[in-house]
């Protein structure tokens, strides 16, 4: 075959050839982490599911409890809110 510069390639082509198997494989490389993903590979990196709502007639201190029990609240956060559900109001 007969090249612009005789019988043997240039620079240009070596570039080209070069730069064509990088993205050949970059593709390739991306089609197979994709369909690893796709079958099953990507899975647990799903958020928990949120918490149940409370139950409608539960009290006050049962939903406070609930969230002591699911660790949205410290120990003496707990004690200082139980504290004050339990004072008398003065209505």
């Amino acid at each position: 075959m007969m090249y612009w510069y005789g019988d043997h390639m240039s620079g240009w082509g070596y570039a080209l050839g070069i730069i064509g198997m990088v993205l050949f494989w970059a593709l390739l490389i991306t089609a197979v982490v994709a369909l690893i993903r796709y079958l099953g590979g990507g899975r647990g990196h799903e958020p928990p599911p949120p918490p149940p709502p409370p139950p409608p007639h539960a009290t006050a201190e049962q939903m406070l409890a609930e969230r002591f029990a699911r660790g949205e609240i410290d120990a003496d956060e707990y004690r200082r809110r139980l504290d004050t559900l339990r004072m008398p109001s003065h209505s």
